[in-house]
């Protein structure tokens, strides 16, 4: 914990008087709308396909998207209350939907005039997120920590959505937990928080009950948000979740699946 705490106050202090270096960097005056794009590479994902994984873009109108407006609304007022800019969303056990909500809490934060959102995922066991927009990159957050690859060369904006970048995992690792876990990947998360005033970072994470991916990653981010599936996720599995996660702010839970 000490190497962990020890990168985190090493980024900060080495962003201090610096610039961004990116050529789309903002000053805490501009809104999300002044930010262009020139490093992060944009690409185009299949609106059908979208529609197809129930992500909540162009326009939509339903039930589903205003309860996804209604949390990101709650999750910003909760976040900007604590001055917290990052965000580890991970369900109890295992298909509780957490990808599904990870996206679209950050798409419904995104359509925020003054907000622009990241969205990481940090399930270097079983990459999936990128599979949602039809993306199929070649390097990711695994190469990243690896020493393989920049960071500009990772990042990945869907055309039709935003304000809106992804960070995808990359190939899948076997010592997932050792990684989130290091000071290079809270070294990161601080990066990422602070490249821009009004970001809000989401980490799409493995289950908390079964892996040690998500307790091991959790000290490195402000608060966490569970995942809890209707009619199958247990009590006793909550209990011990919240339990595991005393040591961090849990900001409140999600009921997905839900049939009523």
């Amino acid at each position: 914990m000490e190497k962990i705490q020890q990168a985190i106050d090493k980024a900060r202090s080495s962003r201090e008087g610096k610039p961004d270096g990116q050529s789309h960097h903002k000053n805490a005056t501009d809104s999300a709308a002044t930010i262009k794009y020139t490093k992060t590479q944009q690409v185009n994902s299949p609106v059908d396909l979208q529609i197809e994984n129930r992500i909540i873009n162009l326009g939509i109108h339903n039930a589903y998207a205003d309860a996804f407006k209604i949390l990101g609304t709650q999750i910003v007022q909760r976040m900007e209350e604590n001055h917290w800019k990052s965000l580890a969303v991970a369900g109890v056990s295992g298909g509780a939907g957490t990808t599904t909500t990870t996206i679209n809490l950050g798409v419904s934060i995104a359509k925020e005039v003054e907000y622009t959102v990241l969205v990481v995922d940090a399930n270097l066991r079983e990459p999936a997120l990128h599979k949602y927009f039809g993306i199929q990159p070649e390097y990711g957050l695994s190469d990243y920590l690896n020493g393989r690859i920049d960071l500009s060369d990772i990042l990945i904006k869907p055309e039709n959505i935003d304000h809106f970048v992804i960070l995808p995992a990359g190939q899948a690792l076997l010592n997932s937990a050792e990684m989130l876990s290091s000071p290079k990947m809270c070294s990161l998360v601080e990066e990422l928080k602070e490249r821009y005033p009004k970001r809000m970072v989401l980490f799409d994470l493995p289950a908390v009950i079964g892996t040690a991916d998500t307790l091991s990653f959790v000290p490195c981010v402000d608060a966490t948000l569970l995942v809890v599936e209707d009619d199958v996720t247990r009590e006793v599995d909550l209990k011990t979740a919240v339990e595991y996660l005393s040591n961090t702010n849990i900001i409140g839970t999600v009921l997905n699946k839900s049939k009523y």
